[in-house]
């Protein structure tokens, strides 16, 4: 083809060469093409907002024996780090409802380290023995040494994040969800014939609107709201995320003055979701992420709030806060080069909450 060629004549050998899937063929170099986000570091728009990417992996475990996914018990594992908010609230769903020996549990080390020698991408890897980590292990089902290793056993062509949690069918050998919010749901709901606690609903039915309501607030502005003033590369951006934090708080604030929990005086799924945020606020968001313009510790409600669903039964269990302060000061160099660790504050949650007032 020369250049002489018309512009109509060019367009026919476009429009021919584009339904052949000759460009679908193309291979570019990769400094040229862009990747897609490997670590929520990786998540940037333009004006220098985090924009958090969604799951990949979004299968569904059900109660129906016929599904591709039965819940049995014994055949799924539960990957998480106790760092990460999305996972430890599902590990708080799975000792909530009493599936410790229904679902097995694997921890990763709290820091990101490189996950391959070809490349530079930093993420979740398992220790190489038991003792390497308090409270992490290695991988007792694939021999992994990271959680990329995972992903690329289930999609030999994934080129997406490599995130926790991760849901494992053993005997497919295969990852069912990396989806926070939809696992907790599974694990409400689909393994009641399994569950120690079968008849705790955190997703009942006439609280399903409202809950869906609260969630949609509190992820978008306190939630992921942390994540983009802590991730933000610009003032604005910044400033815009933490109006919206702040006005999130002071709501929360408000409602948990009337009632024990942010949907009545039920303990739901919608708290769970809330309390993985405010656990970390003041050791970590405060400081990491810039989120200092008032404390957890400063909103009465929300402190004891926080406290009273950290003395549920099972709940301190999923709340490693040495792991956390290790993952957020030691794995964001670009926020905290040095990686120190703050000594302080050391909240105490087991203190006192009388938030028994308001019932149950």
């Amino acid at each position: 083809m020369t250049l002489s060629l018309k512009l109509p004549v060019f367009r026919a050998y476009f429009v021919s060469r584009l339904q052949s899937g000759f460009f679908t063929n193309l291979r570019f170099s990769s400094k040229h093409t862009p990747q897609m986000a490997r670590s929520a570091l990786d998540e940037m728009s333009e004006t220098g907002a985090f924009t958090r990417t969604p799951s990949t992996f979004r299968n569904f475990i059900s109660k129906d024996h016929a599904s591709q996914f039965p819940a049995e018990s014994g055949r799924y594992h539960l990957y998480i780090s106790y760092a990460c908010p999305w996972a430890s609230r599902c590990y708080a769903f799975l000792k909530l409802k009493g599936l410790e020996k229904a679902i097995s549990i694997t921890a990763v080390k709290p820091k990101w380290e490189r996950t391959k020698e070809t490349d530079e991408h930093m993420g979740w890897v398992f220790p190489t023995s038991a003792v390497e980590e308090p409270a992490a292990e290695p991988d007792p089902l694939n021999g992994a040494k990271t959680v990329r290793e995972l992903y690329e056993i289930a999609s030999a062509n994934y080129a997406g994040k490599y995130t926790v949690p991760v849901l494992w069918d053993k005997k497919l050998k295969t990852i069912v969800s990396n989806e926070s919010a939809e696992i907790v749901r599974m694990l409400n709901s689909e393994f009641n014939d399994v569950a120690e606690n079968a008849d705790l609903d955190l997703y009942p039915l006439h609280l399903l609107a409202q809950i869906d309501e609260v969630n949609e607030w509190v992820y978008d502005s306190i939630n992921n709201g942390v994540y983009r003033c802590g991730f933000a590369k610009k003032q604005q951006p910044y400033e815009e995320a933490m109006v919206k934090l702040y006005e999130a708080l002071d709501r929360c604030e408000m409602i948990l003055q009337k009632q024990r929990y942010i949907c009545g005086n039920t303990l739901t799924e919608a708290d769970i979701r809330l309390f993985v945020t405010l656990i970390r606020f003041d050791e970590v968001y405060a400081v990491h992420f810039k989120c200092n313009k008032k404390l957890l510790r400063e909103y009465p409600n929300l402190f004891n709030y926080t406290k009273d669903i950290y003395q549920i039964p099972g709940m301190s269990d999923t709340v490693n806060m040495d792991h956390i302060k290790k993952h957020y000061y030691g794995s964001h160099p670009s926020i905290n080069p040095y990686g120190i660790i703050p000594v302080g504050p050391n909240l105490d949650f087991s203190s006192p909450h009388g938030r028994e007032r308001f019932g149950s």
